[in-house]
């Protein structure tokens, strides 16, 4: 048997909220399972679906999970080498132990594949054990990257829903497209009470803060 380790992200397109990605790691002839309990991209599952398959998916298997706050995200040069860090950060805590190869299955979230898996590699501490292999649309081909974006889901929306419990507001589902996000930005974006929630470095944010301040000077 060999080890298969599958990563994926959720929340990367948000302007509301952390980025999660998770690693599971697996047996290779453990996919199967997954795929038999019906694992898929989180975005083809229902809400109900998708909690009891990651019940099973944690009760089972090991994983790790790794959150980046809006200000980490804002801080960060550049969203693809932050992603490629934290990829980096859940191959190295899940291989820590192991010493045999692994193959590490990821979602990429780079146009450029190549260029993004350098960056990853560089990053890996068991460089001589660790095979990877990088896709565009990996969870909906491989079950235990399907399995990591569930994961991934379910914990992006645990954090939005104590976002949501500890502020009392309801700001929507966090992407920029959602009116309620955008009227909860156009409102709250100067109240440093929600500074730790809201990803000002997104073009959507500064289009509504400058449209918000434009209106202020001419009332």
């Amino acid at each position: 048997m060999s080890k298969l380790i599958g990563i994926d992200d959720a929340g990367r397109g948000p302007v509301l909220g952390p980025m999660v990605l998770v690693g599971v790691l697996v047996e290779s002839n453990e996919e199967q399972m997954i795929k038999d309990w019906g694992a898929k991209d989180s975005k083809l599952l229902t809400s109900i679906q998708r909690r009891e398959l990651k019940e099973k998916i944690v009760s089972q298997f090991e994983y790790h999970i790794e959150v980046s706050e809006p200000i980490e995200i804002d801080e960060s040069d550049n969203l693809n080498y932050l992603e490629a860090i934290k990829t980096a950060m859940i191959i190295n805590r899940l291989t820590k132990d192991l010493d045999e190869p692994v193959k590490v299955v990821i979602d990429c979230p780079s146009v450029n594949i190549s260029s993004w898996s350098n960056d990853v590699q560089k990053l890996i501490e068991k460089q001589e054990l660790v095979s990877l292999v990088c896709e565009h649309k990996a969870d909906l081909n491989h079950p235990v990257v399907s399995a990591a974006s569930i994961i991934a889901k379910e914990k992006r929306e645990d954090e939005m829903g104590k976002l949501r419990k500890e502020f009392g507001k309801d700001f929507g589902s966090g992407y920029p497209a959602d009116p309620k996000t955008k009227e909860f930005i156009r409102d709250n974006f100067n109240n440093p009470r929600y500074k730790k929630i809201i990803r000002f470095s997104w073009n959507t944010v500064k289009r509504l803060v400058k449209e918000k301040n434009q209106q202020s000077l001419f009332q």
